[in-house]
């Protein structure tokens, strides 16, 4: 068997859709672990090689029984005199005493069953729980298989090791792993659950991605009714049923002592080779490649870290230790540890709860891993402080879960934060601190506010009569109106009143927070004191903490990446970033990075902008934060500077987040980051959708501002490709009317260049060329924004019948988008270039079109109208429509536009 395995792209809406190279392999062995759909995925493989499938299904108590697969071979054919023979045959096995394995019978027994093999009409022969085909079968099998080399196999099976000696199916049988689905593919799996987006996030964690078990996970949550904060238990530990007999199963493909040895990795939050070999000595490494090969775990991560591929397996292996055996275990994990905070953490399990001493080692422990960075270890030991501090001792209980909760919140850590919020408001404590508990949920929930909107109705109780408390709870309101009810001039309002009465109580940080978001939204509605607000919110000093995300700072950062000034930005934002990953504040550093993404992006500089997005994108996948911003940044990013298909998923993830999530503001952002991929990759009806979309929502939203998202340029290039032209001349008028009432003249150049575009397509090449060239010198400082200028100063050369000089913007932009990085532009230029020096008379057109075909082509991409073309050609003018209908479905096109940019246009017409 070959030794590399090659990984199956599934798709849950259609089934397992197999690659290329594996459909035409005539002996394949599917494996994946238990529930992940191995069967559904050998059947679709069967399917695909046109034969009937014969079926064996042999069951673990099988596995034992010598020649019972073989048995169930002849019984699934009875039929077939060969079947009938090789059945008597295995009865005169069985009923001659001696051993099986006589030289006599087991040689009779592989002519009988190689003669069934080729009297078998076509078919494919499909072998599920192939694991449990007993050994006699399986050798006899392989023989006869050998000599039937023409018939089809697929086995499916739990693990495949590579390296192993040959499969029973043929030595030269092609491995196909069935991977587990990705979070958009189990999204759609458990679309009829109607689970919100973090829940679903949390079970493709738990569940690594497996069907059977996401689907166990789902309907038991679906049973469980939400109930308000004061009166929800805390998180069961447990899985449900279905699950754990799945988990078990799969447990169950290793040996006893993997299973001991994986509960001890369970049991450590950051498991790595050297404390698992300190565990179990020499033999380590062999068990660890055994729950590898099963499915189980996955080594392949820093510092050889193990990781369970679904949190779920982990769950469970600790679960079913009964509470004296956890405490032992942990105490022998305190003994191996290397690592400080770790064995502190493990002696504060391994002891029992009423010990208060264990409750000072788990703060003192969570305190050096929030030093050092290590927040979600953090979280967990100062959640165990509070948990384990005396209920006697209200006021150190109170201050450790407060500080749980923080923990929590920075990290993105709702059940945490919830459980710790538990022990707050439970207890007789203060309108303060319970404000605090409450608003400190609140922002643990990120952008999912839209499942916390009973925790303002109850903070605004708690705040009563104080107007530094009621300030706080407004300016989170004021976020909610503008993200979810996508309510701007609310959200202005509620952050002016919080100012206000944070300005009046004379809580300064409060204040500075108020009038951030108030200049926040009023940027986007256009109003002329944003400036004003933000410079006062920045004259104020910083007198407590404040989430980085939510200063002053970070909003002008903002402000210059809007105003085209993105070196500003990355200066302003550098510092900000060291500090939100110092105090471990999760959504602050992934918006950080985000902006540092984009900047970089601005400013031409892809490799930075694409590492600055990876990790925005990788911290919000392992903190449970809403994917809808990361999706929107690495959608722009990956689709600029690397790859134009992984930009795309990205989009569509971040926009169905953000509909699930009622996000208005990122399912804006989203779909713009759509409908520009959409519309740069030539699939301009599609960007036209999207982006159409765009600009309801942002008039929806009464965003007036034009230069916080720049969809205008791109709806108007979609409405010029389409052949729209009156409507992309209404929208560039009205959008440069609006950025020079607002003084936003850095949207102007884009504008331009598809005003020139419009031109062009009006049939003035000379206006569009001398508006390209004015535009691509004021983008001196935007390199990305200037080769895309240049590259349609190409396209609108070309069709002027200017080679020389479309040639030159070509490799010009060739040459600035290569330098900066930007790889599928680069690629698209190249495209250009390569037509303009070897393709002087559109011969690739050419070949396409009949000869009628290719004149009716030439006027219509020189301007001419249908009408026209019929006098020229002396034609009708339907036959001219419905030659031109040929000439798009040949060419892939759906425009005049995209017709003048393929075909050149005809010397007659431009001289008519």
């Amino acid at each position: 068997m070959r030794d590399s395995a090659i990984r199956v792209d599934t798709s849950h809406e259609t089934g397992p859709v197999l690659p290329e190279d594996a459909h035409g392999a005539r002996r394949v062995v599917v494996f994946g672990p238990p529930g992940s759909g191995k069967t559904t995925a050998a059947g679709a493989l069967g399917r695909r090689l046109g034969l009937p499938l014969l079926r064996l299904a042999p069951h673990a108590q099988d596995a034992h029984v010598p020649y019972a697969g073989l048995l169930e071979l002849a019984l699934a054919l009875p039929a077939l005199p060969a079947a009938r023979e090789l059945a008597a045959g295995l009865d005169a096995v069985t009923d001659r005493p001696g051993s099986p394995d006589d030289a006599g019978p087991a040689l009779r027994l592989r002519r009988l069953t190689t003669t069934l093999l080729r009297e078998v009409p076509p078919v494919t022969l499909v072998v599920d729980n192939a694991q449990w085909l007993d050994a006699a079968s399986a050798a006899v099998l392989g023989w006869a298989l050998r000599l039937t080399p023409d018939l089809p196999v697929i086995a499916a099976q739990h693990t495949w090791r590579p390296g192993t000696a040959g499969h029973w199916c043929g030595e030269d049988a092609r491995a196909v792993r069935v991977p587990p689905l990705t979070a958009p593919q189990l999204a759609t799996l458990l679309s009829p659950y109607r689970l919100g987006p973090r829940e679903v996030t949390r079970i493709h964690t738990h569940s690594g991605g497996n069907p059977t078990l996401a689907l166990a996970l789902a309907q038991a949550r679906s049973h469980t009714s939400a109930a308000p904060l004061h009166h929800v238990a805390e998180d069961d530990p447990a899985l449900p049923r279905p699950a754990r007999r799945l988990v078990g199963e799969w447990l169950a493909t290793v040996s006893g002592e993997v299973q001991e040895l994986l509960t001890l990795a369970a049991l450590d939050d950051r498991p790595d080779l050297g404390l698992l070999s300190d565990l179990a000595g020499p033999a380590a490494e062999a068990m660890l490649a055994e729950a590898e090969a099963a499915g189980l775990v996955d080594f392949g991560q820093p510092a050889h870290t193990l990781r369970f591929t679904a949190s779920a397996i982990s769950t469970e292996l600790v679960a079913r230790l009964p509470a004296h055996e956890r405490r032992l275990l942990h105490a022998r994990l305190a003994e191996t540890s290397r690592d400080s905070v770790r064995r502190d953490r493990h002696t504060a399990w391994a002891t029992d709860a009423a010990d208060p001493r264990s409750a000072g080692r788990a703060d003192r422990a969570a305190t050096r891993a929030r030093l050092r960075g290590e927040h979600a270890l953090a979280a967990e030991l100062s959640l165990l402080a509070a948990q384990r501090t005396p209920h006697d001792d209200s006021e150190l209980l109170t201050e450790r879960a407060l500080t749980a909760v923080r923990d929590a919140a920075h990290y993105g850590d709702l059940p945490r934060g919830r459980a710790a919020a538990r022990l707050v408001l439970g207890r007789d404590t203060t309108p303060a601190q319970r404000v605090d508990v409450l608003i400190s949920l609140i922002d643990a929930s990120g952008q999912h506010l839209h499942s916390v909107d009973e925790l303002f109705a109850d903070a605004l109780h708690e705040a009563a009569g104080r107007s530094d408390l009621t300030a706080r709870v407004l300016i989170r309101q004021a976020i909610w109106a503008n993200v979810n009810e996508g309510d701007p001039q609310g959200a202005c309002a509620l952050a002016g009143r919080a100012a206000t009465l944070a300005e009046a109580s004379g809580d300064t940080a409060t204040t500075v927070m108020a009038l951030t978001m108030q200049a926040r939204v009023q940027r986007v509605l256009g109003h002329p004191d944003a400036e004003t607000t933000l410079d006062r919110a920045l004259a104020l000093p910083r007198t407590a903490p404040v989430p980085l995300n939510a200063t002053p700072q970070h909003l002008a950062a903002r402000h210059a990446l809007f105003d085209d000034r993105p070196d500003e930005a990355r200066t302003a934002l550098l510092p900000l970033l060291a500090e939100a990953e110092r105090t471990g504040d999760a959504e602050a550093t992934v918006d950080i990075l985000r902006g540092l993404a984009e900047a970089e992006l601005r400013a031409g500089r892809c490799a930075r902008a694409l590492d600055h997005a990876h990790r925005a994108q990788a911290l919000t996948d392992t903190t449970a934060l809403s994917p809808a911003p990361a999706c929107y940044t690495s959608a722009l990013v990956e689709g600029t500077a690397r790859r134009t298909d992984l930009a795309l998923v990205h989009a569509r993830r971040g926009a169905d987040t953000a509909r699930q999530e009622d996000n208005k503001v990122f399912l804006s952002r989203n779909l713009f980051a759509l409908g520009h991929l959409l519309l740069v990759t030539g699939r301009p009806r599609e960007a036209l959708a999207a982006l159409e979309e765009v600009r309801d929502l942002e008039r929806l939203q009464r965003v007036h501002d034009p230069s916080v998202l720049r969809w205008h340029a791109d709806l108007a290039e979609a409405f010029v490709t389409m052949g729209h032209l009156e409507q992309a001349h209404e929208l560039l008028t009205g959008t440069r009317h609006t950025a020079t009432e607002c003084g936003r003249h850095t949207v102007l150049p884009s504008l331009d260049r598809v005003q020139a575009l419009l031109d062009a397509a009006r049939g003035d090449y000379d206006a569009a060329a001398r508006r390209l060239t004015d535009v691509a010198d004021r983008l001196r400082h935007l390199p990305v924004e200037r080769g895309r200028t240049l590259l349609a100063l190409s396209h609108t050369q070309r069709r002027g019948r200017r080679r020389a000089s479309a040639r030159a913007a070509a490799r010009s932009a060739v040459d600035l988008f290569t330098a900066h990085g930007a790889h599928p532009w680069a690629e698209a230029a190249t495209h250009a270039l390569h037509r303009l020096e070897h393709s002087p008379s559109d011969n690739g057109a050419r070949s396409l079109l009949t000869q009628a075909e290719q004149r009716c082509a030439e006027l219509a991409a020189a301007g001419t109208s249908n009408r026209d073309i019929a006098t020229t050609l002396t034609v009708s003018v339907k036959t001219v429509e419905a030659t031109l209908t040929r000439v798009y479905r040949k060419l892939g096109l759906h425009s005049r536009f995209q017709l003048a940019r393929s075909v050149t246009p005809s010397r007659d017409a431009e001289g008519s």
